[in-house]
């Protein structure tokens, strides 16, 4: 019911060492949160290791910048690299067509289009590794052709923190724990009201005056889930 008692619990099974605690806890918050949500669940990430859990896909706007980033030592190069990155958008947009119209053969060609794309051997010798690294996350970068429905970009996600990075960049960051938590917990109460198109000002009068009448916002959200 309560941390007190989750703690308790821990120690009458035996887990009393802190990094046994955290995974402890971290799983079974996980699996609290799982048996809200619709099954197939999946986390679209820029790569980032700690979203790399349950089904995972990766963003494809982050992927190329492994390609954009790459520093060119001549223009002969620089021409082998634009080709190269016109070929991934050129990807891209067969995608985008294909989460529209899926269909098993094309299912199969895009991925020996995407073999294709990114085995080749160039004179340039970084963008090569850089080709050969993202091939490993085939798996991921291609979820969607099993997934049509899923996005192929995190940018929403970047969105909702794009808030909170302009403060911090602003202010640097909260004073102490209590700040950071407040600041936290409401840019994550106004976020959500927005997407569920509740006026936060509303929420927050609604709560502070003790009438309750606008729904949890968990169950809104789960109700929203189950709708699409």
């Amino acid at each position: 019911m309560d941390s007190a008692q989750w703690e308790l619990h821990l120690k009458k099974v035996g887990i009393v060492k802190p990094r046994h605690i955290q995974i402890a806890t971290e799983g079974a918050l996980l699996a609290n949160i799982t048996s809200h949500i619709p099954k197939g669940f999946v986390i679209v990430s820029d790569d980032a290791v700690q979203f790399n859990i349950l089904s995972h896909s990766l963003c494809w706007v982050h992927a190329e910048r492994t390609l954009a980033k790459l520093i060119v030592p001549s223009t002969k190069k620089q021409d082998v690299l634009e080709k190269v990155r016109q070929q991934v958008w050129d990807f891209y947009d067969e995608l985008k067509t294909y989460k529209e119209n899926p269909s098993g053969k094309e299912n199969l060609r895009l991925q020996n289009v995407f073999d294709d794309i990114f085995t080749q051997h160039t004179d340039f010798q970084l963008l090569n590794l850089a080709l050969k690294r993202l091939h490993t996350n085939k798996s991921e970068l291609l979820l969607v052709l099993d997934r049509p429905e899923i996005p192929l970009h995190n940018n929403l996600s970047e969105n909702d923190i794009r808030e909170y990075v302009k403060k911090r960049k602003i202010s640097g960051s909260t004073r102490s724990e209590a700040g950071r938590k407040c600041r936290d917990t409401f840019a994550s109460l106004k976020k959500t009201c927005r997407k569920l198109g509740v006026s936060f000002w509303q929420f927050l009068n609604d709560r502070i005056s003790g009438n309750n009448l606008i729904l949890p916002l968990s169950q809104m959200v789960e109700q929203h889930a189950l709708s699409r």
